[in-house]
């Protein structure tokens, strides 16, 4: 699974901000924003200071995308 992030650089641009001042504003680790750069998963307390910092929720700054469609089969077929 994958996490897209596009949805956070766009509001990033949006409000003139560069990803330093997201480091410093949301108080996150650098190693938060370069996982991010990489579509990888961050903790939801760094998603949730993000969501803090612009008043927004978390579907404002990303989107979980499967790897296959059978990932999302699997999850259906649980529920």
């Amino acid at each position: 699974m994958k996490v897209n992030y596009d949805r956070l650089w766009k509001l990033l641009i949006d409000k003139k901000m560069k990803r330093t001042d997201l480091i410093t504003k949301a108080q996150i680790s650098s190693n938060v924003v370069a996982k991010m750069g990489k579509e990888e998963p961050v903790s939801m307390e760094s998603v949730g200071k993000i969501c803090a910092l612009f008043g927004c929720t978390v579907d404002d700054i990303l989107e979980i995308i499967p790897d296959s469609e059978s990932e999302i089969l699997e999850v259906k077929d649980e529920v």
